[in-house]
């Protein structure tokens, strides 16, 4: 979270002084809690405050604001999270249908590519196997 503020900062240095968009990138642990996850889920209703807060404050300025939030990625997240045990990475992921990385990124362009007095305020996208944070199909 501190990354994010700091970047920001640096950022609407510049920003304030003409157009531009700023993207968080949130999750939806940031909208429903699970079990074993509450450092990482208070990081990401962080995320989501802050974006909130944020749009206040630039509101009037030609600055657009957007926080994207996923649901499950398959990416290097869950290697870092198990400190690099593959199995326990794969695990997550097993029996499903996750989203990619590419997925994320198609949501971001469609974002910052709409007209400038269009603000796509979120995007939350999840795979088909999953209805909410913590709740997965698994075939």
């Amino acid at each position: 979270m501190n990354g994010l503020v700091r970047m920001t900062r640096l950022v609407l240095q510049r920003s304030l002084r003409e157009p531009g968009h700023i993207v968080n990138i949130g999750s939806i642990a940031g909208r429903w809690a699970y079990p074993n996850g509450a450092t990482y889920v208070t990081s990401k209703f962080a995320v989501r405050g802050f974006t909130r807060a944020l749009r206040e404050d630039l509101l009037g300025r030609d600055i657009r604001v957007t926080t994207v939030d996923s649901g499950l990625v398959e990416t290097e997240f869950s290697l870092v999270r198990f400190r690099g045990d593959a199995e326990k990475a794969k695990a997550v992921y097993e029996g499903t249908r996750p989203l990619t990385a590419d997925d994320v990124a198609d949501c971001i362009v469609y974002a910052v590519t709409r007209p400038p007095h269009v603000v796509v305020d979120e995007v939350v996208l999840m795979s088909i196997d999953q209805s909410n944070g913590f709740r997965i199909n698994r075939r």
